[in-house]
């Protein structure tokens, strides 16, 4: 199996997570903060996507689905454009609203879609080119596609412990 392969097996796993912490669950139950300062899991799954759509869309010299197909509208969220939530306050997780859970599916689902374009293309050596010269040592993109992973997969993981705490809640 080659690296790319193990890529888009895991990024089909978080995809089959994604749908199943979000399906069913209303819009009260997907903004539902355990605390004030938790996050919701409308919050986490939009996050994750967030990340993983600027991350991809900037190692591959791509535009963000965000905004190329227009779900920054969509969420009228009234968050900075580029905003992937990293840092939110209590009161800017609170933003993060939605009617359905379709609506983070749908956005995510367009987001795993142009990722698995992008891995589908991927060379063995093109996991060894450098994309971010911020850090030392500088990112290559073999490092940032694991980091994608682990965020989603962290934030997947939340997300479906918080909805079990509301279905046992509601039990």
């Amino acid at each position: 199996m080659h690296a790319k392969d193990v890529l888009i097996e895991a990024h089909s796993r978080i995809k089959e997570e994604v749908h199943a912490a979000v399906e069913g669950l209303g819009p009260d139950d997907l903004t539902a903060r355990p605390t004030p300062d938790a996050n919701s899991v409308a919050w986490l799954v939009w996050h994750l996507t967030r990340v993983q759509d600027d991350h991809i869309a900037d190692a591959f010299g791509l535009e963000q689905v965000w905004l190329s197909q227009d779900w920054e509208k969509r969420f009228g969220l009234g968050l900075p454009r580029h905003d992937t939530g990293y840092g939110h306050s209590p009161a800017k997780v609170a933003k993060v609203r939605v009617d359905s859970g379709e609506m983070l599916t749908g956005y995510y689902d367009a987001v795993h879609e142009q990722t698995l374009d992008a891995l589908r293309g991927l060379a063995a050596k093109d996991l060894e080119r450098v994309v971010d010269e911020r850090w030392d040592p500088p990112v290559t993109l073999g490092v940032r596609l694991v980091s994608v992973l682990s965020d989603d997969l962290q934030h997947i993981g939340q997300a479906a412990y918080l909805r079990g705490l509301l279905q046992s809640a509601a039990s």
